[in-house]
């Protein structure tokens, strides 16, 4: 890699850029904590060991099945109580205490709340006291909100910073070097990211024209997002394709030229410490952080003030674009939760899950009753197109063995009444039927209780509903990341490794070295190069005599 000797011109500069270029130095003095490496990190635990109560808000969904870690869904509010790691932090919500990845969350940038009233203050003799109360409450407002549109502008900068650097350090080099990578390649691991630099650096120029440097709290940003929420539709291109951009980029990581290529592109561009997958993450980050900084600056805006309605609006408008990326998000996550259930049944036959299914919707025991009267207890899963029912081990009631499918896109569901069915012709209760409307086959069901009954009969137009409104937003997963589904889920199979906790310590979960948002993901390998894999050694068992008389036993030494 080269530094630049001639003037080439640039590719990405045009007349709606920023009129500013932040130098690395000037960022650090606006914003350390966001650009030195672990500067946040260390920030956040000088506060809790302060004493201070630090709350950090999920940027989307974790679908987790680990009981070590916290699942949540986007907008949910976690306690941080514990940030040594990196990765992985230690966190509260209502349900219980576990790991949470550190990327699915945004750090409130007020972490203390402002009054609402001043009730505590009764006494009519107090009335100059509290007119001063109020007083100060107003100026605690007007600070909050000034930290809260400093953040948005300071994260602005950051953010056009690392663009840059990512299309003038890694793609210009890149491109430079096509013996190594291929104008496919490229596309694919970049996606439409230059596209992106050129949207935010005009988006970053009107919002500097709406900040008011010498009194924060009254910028008026609201119409600038108003303004520009159709131009963030371009994230959407750029988050459906950065899951083939991790499977491309980990292919290419695997060769030692490669790794040393993308660092020396980073050290002479003189970026920050973050591997190249961390930037390419950025994007997803950011459209997700909008809502989040716009709904704590709402919070803050009073109803009279100039930008309230604008705000407000601007804050739906992109919920609306974050809430389909993280629809797409958490489909991805649930691929793979199938992939994994699938490898687990025994004698699979036909096609997999995936090949029409990306969601399961609702799962339980169900009697299922042949024309004959016949009745085989099941348990079933109801996905999005299809329902699977399996028959459970005799003695291994977790092992589930395959028995058959219904096709659900032809089906009606019927509801059946207590007492004699007139089609089978014997006593059922809590039953109902799904009805092939082309050939008019009729399968029936019972549940154990009213409520179940009722629950599978609303799941199943759930989904149907669900089908429809994927139709309607184009939600489709790729043969590809199907395919890579599959595969890592007959990976994991081949062993798991548990995480432990020592005298009463957690530890963070042993999960894959990737970033937090890549684990579980379906289109992530199994390593990523550069990064250390933490594996934890099985706890000793205590000798058992049986086995120790076994080994005695000459033939079966071996």
């Amino acid at each position: 890699v080269a530094a630049d000797g001639g003037t080439e011109s640039s590719a990405l500069g045009d007349d709606n850029g920023s009129e500013e270029d932040y130098s690395y130095e000037d960022l650090c003095q606006a914003a350390p904590r966001y650009l030195q490496p672990g500067g946040e990190q260390l920030a956040i635990n000088e506060l809790i060991s302060s004493g201070t109560i630090v709350y950090a808000e999920a940027l989307w969904d974790h679908v987790t099945m680990d009981d070590q870690e916290l699942g949540f869904k986007a907008g949910d509010v976690i306690r941080v109580l514990e940030a040594s790691n990196k990765d992985w932090w230690w966190g509260r919500n209502e349900d219980k205490e576990a790991w949470f990845p550190a990327s699915f969350v945004r750090l409130r940038v007020n972490q203390e709340e402002v009054p609402e009233n001043c009730s505590s203050i009764q006494d009519e003799e107090q009335n100059a006291d509290t007119s001063k109360h109020r007083q100060k409450i107003a100026e605690n407002k007007d600070q909050m909100r000034t930290n809260v549109i400093q953040e948005i502008m300071n994260t602005e900068r950051v953010y056009i910073k690392h663009l840059k650097d990512i299309c003038e350090g890694y793609i210009r080099q890149c491109r430079k070097h096509t013996g190594m990578f291929t104008t496919a390649q490229l596309s694919t691991i970049f996606g439409n990211i230059e596209d992106i630099y050129k949207f935010q650096r005009k988006f970053l120029k009107d919002l500097e024209k709406q900040y008011n440097k010498e009194e924060p709290h009254l910028s008026e940003i609201g119409s600038c997002f108003l303004q520009h929420v159709e131009g963030f539709a371009i994230y959407s291109e750029y988050c459906n394709n950065h899951p083939s951009a991790c499977i491309e980029l980990s292919k290419l990581m695997k060769q030692g030229k490669y790794r040393h290529f993308f660092e020396a592109c980073r050290l002479l561009q003189q970026m920050i410490d973050i591997a190249i997958d961390g930037f390419l993450l950025t994007p997803v980050q950011k459209i997700c952080k909008y809502p989040l900084q716009l709904a704590e600056l709402l919070k803050y805006t009073t109803q009279e003030h100039r930008d309230f309605n604008n705000i407000k609006a601007a804050y739906e408008a992109m919920k609306n674009v974050a809430c389909l990326i993280n629809e797409r998000k958490r489909r991805l996550e649930s691929i793979d939760k199938i992939a994994r259930w699938q490898v687990s049944i025994v004698d699979w036959e036909g096609p997999d899950v995936l090949a029409r299914s990306s969601e399961l919707i609702h799962s339980g025991e169900l009697t299922k009753i042949s024309k004959q009267g016949k009745s085989q207890q099941r348990t079933f899963f109801l996905f999005d197109h299809q329902l699977v029912f399996c028959k459970k081990d005799l003695l291994r009631r977790d092992i589930l063995y395959y028995k058959d499918r219904i096709d659900m896109d032809e089906m009606e569901i019927v509801d059946t009444e207590d007492g004699r069915d007139k089609d089978f012709n014997i006593n059922v209760k809590n039953a109902f039927k799904i009805i092939n409307r082309k050939t008019e086959e009729v399968h029936l069901f019972c549940a154990k209780k009213q409520e179940d009954k009722k629950r599978w009969m609303e799941a199943c137009e759930s989904e149907r509903r669900r089908v429809q409104e994927d139709k309607e937003m184009g939600m489709e997963i790729s043969e590809n990341q199907k395919k890579q589904a599959m595969q890592n889920a007959h990976k994991s199979r081949q062993g798991k490794i548990k995480g432990v906790s020592y005298n009463g310590c957690p530890m963070p979960p042993p999960h894959q070295s990737l970033h937090p948002i890549h684990q579980r993901h379906i289109t992530v390998p199994t390593s990523i190069p550069q990064q250390q894999v933490f594996a934890l050694a099985e706890p000793k068992r205590k000798p058992s005599l049986f086995w120790h008389t076994f080994n005695k036993l000459t033939p079966f030494k071996k």
